[in-house]
């Protein structure tokens, strides 16, 4: 009874500390000005990013063998990231894109690692429209998204081993609750839910028009991935790793409308035929 009792003290720690952890940790997005809960320095978060990106290419048929076309998705990527806020920021942006032919997806992670398929920019039809994708991207790094959501993984870690602990005195069942646990917290693959991706949307518009955007390219992004769920392949995965919250064509609609209530202004740029010219010939 003795043993058991220790077990169960022992677990409890384990829970107590982890909550504690969890919620007293607590900064202020230096951009958004959001109040955030995360148990990472935006350094940890880069070098996370980094050690992690090599398996996320790796998933997707690695990056894509045209130089003249990954150039041209770090042009975009970095003058959305250069010209707005975003600049600001403690992260390093890289951006990637792979050679996945069918997987129709754009996903980032902590610390500044975007990625995007071919699959996906095989069905963008303007620069504006890139500049959503990476524009969303950009916005759950700076949102701090997958920080989040790595704390509340850490929090969940921390009460299974605190359960592994309380329920055997092997210790081989609590290495065995920690690997379990290690294997939730895998950020490859992180989805994110309906605030995160309504803020992504938010920044994101706001990352591309400061960039000389024109913010109707990601409205037209929405739309032609809400077309592609009719495609034979299926729903496309950029909505599985991205949870459609229902409205976001009309709240990306409604924030245009609010911001620009003359009208979008004519010098932001949308560079379709540019886009044409650059990437047609190679996908």
């Amino acid at each position: 009874m003795s043993r058991l009792l220790i077990r169960l003290a022992i677990g409890a720690i384990f829970a107590v500390f982890g909550m504690f952890n969890y919620f007293t940790n607590v900064s202020e997005n230096p951009i958004t000005g959001e109040q955030q809960r995360v148990q990472l320095s935006p350094e940890q978060e880069i070098v996370i990013g980094r050690q992690s990106a090599p398996q996320m290419a790796a998933q997707h048929g690695n990056l894509y063998p045209d130089q003249t076309l990954q150039d041209y998705v770090d042009e975009v990527g970095n003058r959305v990231v250069q010209n707005s806020i975003a600049k600001n920021s403690a992260y390093p942006f890289d951006f990637h894109l792979l050679r996945d032919p069918q997987t129709i997806n754009a996903f980032a992670l902590p610390g500044g690692q975007v990625f995007v398929t071919a699959a996906l920019l095989s069905k963008l039809n303007s620069e504006a429209q890139l500049a959503g994708v990476l524009g969303h991207e950009v916005g759950h790094v700076i949102g701090r998204h997958g920080a989040e959501h790595l704390a509340k993984q850490q929090l969940g870690s921390a009460l299974v081993n605190a359960v592994g602990v309380a329920a055997s005195d092997r210790p081989e069942s609590g290495r065995q609750a920690a690997i379990l646990a290690q294997a939730v917290n895998q950020m490859v693959n992180l989805k994110y839910g309906r605030e995160d991706e309504l803020e992504s949307d938010r920044l994101g518009f706001k990352f591309m028009t400061e960039a000389g955007y024109n913010p109707v390219g990601i409205v037209e992004l929405m739309k032609i991935l809400d077309s592609a769920r009719g495609d034979a392949g299926g729903q496309p995965e950029f909505m599985s790793t991205h949870p459609n919250p229902g409205n976001r064509i009309e709240q990306l609609i409604s924030i245009i409308n609010q911001t620009y209530p003359n009208g979008v202004p004519a010098q932001l740029q949308q560079n379709q035929d540019r886009f044409a010219r650059i990437v047609g010939p190679r996908l």
